[in-house]
């Protein structure tokens, strides 16, 4: 776990807004008698060096497998095989890192049910001013949005919505193309599956079959149209990159397809409500691991070079990410998860990985000093979370504006939702979870992409603010080019 501390900001007032070489693999022993598993599993391959050998696809069949697809920005590709000794075939050869099957390693997302409720090119928007307009918050159930009031994003919309030239990747479980709220804003060309760990453009591959990727893609760039709500950047593009399937969860092969489809088209800012792998921390020196989280952690690196913004879920688990000790929820794809200790040599995939920022959930409810509280499930930690924003609280968090304590959001109207919401034949659903909180600081980055433009070394509210009056003031981020300042709250960890 990275251990520099990270200031954790409110985004109550944050509208900050604007504020390997090439060569034959020789195999140093005998390959193992192949003996054939029930069904062919899938492998990611790890190799040591940031590149794929131009003999992997024959290294792989040597080995009893065959190569399914190939990253060769990472060094990473994705294999098949009912062989039981393949992966102790490939490991004789020595250009390669590790492998593990992924079969069993799907993460199943937090779908806002917490506490047993139902429910080509990576360089941005072109240089100098991109066409930005203001936007209206005046939609038939922006009453309901709590949370955009929260953040203060009617305020910021008086600016900007945002800019058709800047486009978020939501790395979810798709999203519904059809929904009138988001229909004219997605991005059809950058949108992808990457289920199996191979990018498939074609859209009924990537159409969500769960839920959860339109909730999180109507938070973040639903449109000001007059109906249902206004996400936090309306004038954005929204691609949809489905890495989780019907169930919810996120197997390996896909969330790293996933991050070089971001880097490799014209993504400027992921949102990441899940977390990756089947074990909530993934632990350096575990060999079964070892594969599955540095190939993750390529990926995301990758997109980050390429000057892709990664924002990040902290999870519901309520647990401190900077001090971790026991993992209770791992592997979520069996019955009986076990428990297990954990160190800091563990970490949470993505949020902790560098340069992500890490986001927290509040409610509405407020308690003086502070602010907002917390929401009880949410995680926390200074190592891992910058910013806190709403996901809702549905035990300490309701209020006169939040009634049930969630976060209303766009929804597929063919997949039932428990807290559903209909205005003008398009369906709206209540959900709660850093899931809900994190596509509203996605949101806000894309709408400082916008105003400001590309920064490809440092955070934009932080490269802008030093100079600025009130900078001497740590409480206050402030918007340079309007002049303004907004409250930086308290850390809520």
């Amino acid at each position: 776990m990275h251990r520099f501390t990270k200031p954790v900001v409110s985004l109550g007032i944050v509208v900050v807004l604007l504020a390997i070489a090439l060569g034959t693999t020789l195999f140093a022993t005998p390959r193992l008698r192949p003996t054939r598993a029930a069904s062919a599993q899938t492998y990611i391959v790890l190799y040591k060096a940031q590149a794929v050998p131009a003999d992997a696809a024959n290294t792989i069949l040597q080995a009893g497998g065959t190569l399914v697809y190939s990253y060769p920005q990472i060094g990473v590709v994705i294999a098949s095989s009912d062989n039981t000794a393949f992966r102790d075939n490939l490991m004789t050869d020595s250009q390669i890192d590790s492998a593990s099957a992924t079969t069993n390693y799907g993460s199943k997302i937090d779908d806002g049910t917490v506490n047993g409720e139902s429910s080509t090119d990576g360089q941005g928007p072109p240089p100098g001013d991109l066409p930005n307009a203001p936007a209206s918050d005046s939609d038939n159930l922006s009453p309901l949005q709590w949370d955009m009031r929260q953040i203060h994003a009617p305020e910021a919309h008086q600016i900007t919505g945002g800019s058709p030239s800047v486009v978020v990747g939501d790395i979810d479980t798709g999203l519904d193309f059809t929904h009138p709220d988001l229909a004219q804003n997605v991005d059809f060309a950058d949108s992808v599956s990457c289920l199996g760990g191979v990018p498939n453009t074609n859209p009924s591959a990537w159409k969500d079959d769960n839920g959860h990727g339109t909730h999180t893609a109507g938070t973040i760039a639903a449109a000001s149209n007059g109906i249902g709500i206004v996400g936090v950047a309306p004038n954005v593009r929204i691609a949809g990159i489905k890495a989780g399937d019907s169930a919810g969860f996120f197997f390996p092969e896909a969330v790293v397809c996933a991050f070089v489809w971001a880097g490799t088209h014209n993504i400027d800012v992921t949102n990441n409500s899940y977390f990756a792998d089947p074990f909530l921390f993934n632990c350096r020196n575990d060999p079964v691991q070892r594969a599955i989280w540095k190939a993750e952690r390529r990926a995301i690196q990758f997109a980050q070079q390429q000057g892709v913004t990664v924002v990040a879920a902290a999870g519901n688990e309520s647990d401190d990410l900077s001090h971790p000790q026991v993992d209770n929820t791992s592997p979520d794809n069996v019955p009986a998860p076990t428990p297990r200790d954990v160190t800091n040599g563990c970490v949470v995939i993505p949020v902790e990985i560098p340069g992500v920022i890490g986001v927290s959930a509040d409610g509405n409810a407020t308690q003086a000093p502070s602010g907002y509280l917390k929401s009880f499930y949410s995680s926390y930690g200074v190592s891992a979370v910058e910013v806190v924003a709403p996901g809702g609280d549905s035990l300490f968090g309701k209020t006169a504006q939040a009634v049930n304590g969630r976060v209303l959001s766009t929804w597929p109207s063919y997949i039932p939702c428990s807290r559903k919401v209909v205005d003008s034949g398009a369906t709206y659903c209540y959900l709660q979870g850093t899931s809900m909180a994190s596509p509203h600081v996605a949101g806000v980055a894309a709408l400082i992409i916008s105003w400001f433009g590309k920064s490809r070394h440092v955070h934009q509210a932080e490269r802008l603010a030093p100079g600025v009056p009130g900078w001497h003031r740590p409480e206050l981020l402030v918007r340079q080019r309007t002049g303004e300042c907004v409250e930086r709250g308290h850390p809520y960890v």
